[in-house]
């Protein structure tokens, strides 16, 4: 069992989609009590993903998402309309019991909620509130809004991925929003720890790009240092690594259709532990002696590999490559890696959650475990307004007449 090391932590959590819910996702799993407010003036839907595919059958509907349930587990769920008095009065009553509230909003939506820390602060002076938008608060950007892939071209990440002499292909489509939950997770921690500490409560002011922007660490050092510039234009081999240079290091075709094989030779005991398993003439070629000469001859090195992966199975060429010391693997699709790896059932990367209307459903664990306080996940996304009952009636002391009044007018 869990140790449950935040279930002294309570969030009052205005998050969605995923760079905001996927933050207090991790600290739900990790016994927070995240209770997450939504509008019930449009099914929830200012969170665009819930009720949205993929769905676990042929049932569809406001509580049935995929991805709202993978993105909001171990939370609870409300329903209040802000655009009520009752409704403001009900979100000030839980500020005051909260620690924490969080919110992925554009700059400026909050403070037309009559929401901004300094009423906030009004209500808990030592309350922490955690905003994550996309250019953050401050700057000539301040009003733009954004979504993942306008997070990454901004960020400069789009730049630095893609084929060669080819446009810019970009990260896929939600990589930010990932580590933008990331980045707002740790902030939450990194303020409550400060409040432990001082007793005082902050707003942290978080803004995507800029999480996004700094993962260009290395190519702005390479810049800063070498004077070299982001190379993704113009290279021959994308897979190829330049810093520190190595050859060969790619991506190459294995026995059946599309089917990969990642292989890295970081030095020369990786090379000889391949000419070792690859036994054929033209390792022992002069033009690949050594590292510069390898270099120099990289087009004609990754053929003679290539043709010697295509006519192999990669699992067990990745195996042999490995028991010879080897930096190798089978570039394994989702379903190999998910369903069938041994090593991701021991680690338990994907747990089965319950769901009150969907059943139980494997959902996305945490890639951490902790000795002492690790984490659990069993309990599904709230459906809409589930735990109306227990935090208006248990937490907030609201009757259960006046909660069946306040549905009749639409504040819950």
């Amino acid at each position: 069992m869990a140790s449950k090391a935040l279930e002294h932590i309570r969030i009052c959590d205005f998050t969605g989609q995923l760079a905001g819910a996927g933050a207090t996702k991790y600290l739900a799993a990790f016994g927070a009590q995240v209770i997450r407010i939504e509008d019930p003036t449009n099914e929830g839907r200012w969170d665009i993903l819930r009720g949205q595919q993929p769905f676990k059958d042929e049932r569809q509907g406001i509580n049935l998402g995929g991805s709202f349930n993978n993105h909001n587990t171990e939370k609870l769920g409300i329903t209040l309309n802000l655009r009520t008095e009752r409704g403001r009065e009900l979100i000030r009553e839980l500020v005051a019991i909260s620690d924490v509230v969080s919110e992925n909003f554009a700059a400026g939506v909050f403070d037309r909620l009559g929401l901004s820390y300094e009423d906030l602060r009004k209500i808990r002076p030592d309350i922490i509130y955690v905003s994550n938008c996309g250019f953050g608060h401050s700057g000539p950007y301040v009003n733009f809004k954004t979504w993942g892939p306008i997070v990454q071209a901004v960020s400069g990440l789009t730049f630095s991925s893609g084929l060669p002499e080819q446009p810019p292909a970009g990260w896929g489509y939600s990589y930010m929003d990932h580590t933008g939950g990331y980045y707002m997770a740790m902030a939450i921690m990194m303020a409550i720890h400060h409040r432990n500490v001082t007793g005082e409560g902050q707003w942290v002011d978080m803004s995507c790009t800029e999480a996004g922007a700094s993962l260009n660490g290395p190519a702005m050092l390479d810049y800063t240092v070498n004077g070299r510039r982001l190379r993704r234009a113009g290279m021959p081999n994308s897979n190829r690594n330049q810093s520190p240079p190595m050859a060969p290091h790619g991506i190459y075709p294995a026995e059946g259709d599309d089917n990969w094989i990642a292989i890295a030779c970081r030095n020369e005991d990786d090379w000889q532990a391949l000419c070792s398993v690859v036994a054929e003439p033209w390792t022992a070629d002069a033009r690949f002696v050594d590292l510069t000469t390898r270099l120099a001859h990289e087009d004609e090195l990754d053929e003679h590999v290539a043709a010697w992966t295509r006519a192999r199975e990669r699992f067990a060429t990745a195996a042999a490559l490995q028991a010879a010391g080897l930096p190798a693997t089978a570039v394994q699709r989702p379903e190999e890696r998910v369903d069938h790896d041994a090593d991701t059932a021991e680690w338990g990367l994907w747990p089965t959650a319950h769901h009150t209307e969907m059943g139980d459903v494997r959902v996305d664990g945490l890639a951490v475990h902790l000795s002492e306080s690790d984490w659990e996940i069993t309990r599904g996304a709230a459906c809409l307004g589930e735990h109306n009952e227990y935090v208006f009636g248990e937490l907030l002391g609201v009757s259960p007449a006046e909660l069946r009044s306040m549905k009749e007018e639409g504040v819950v």
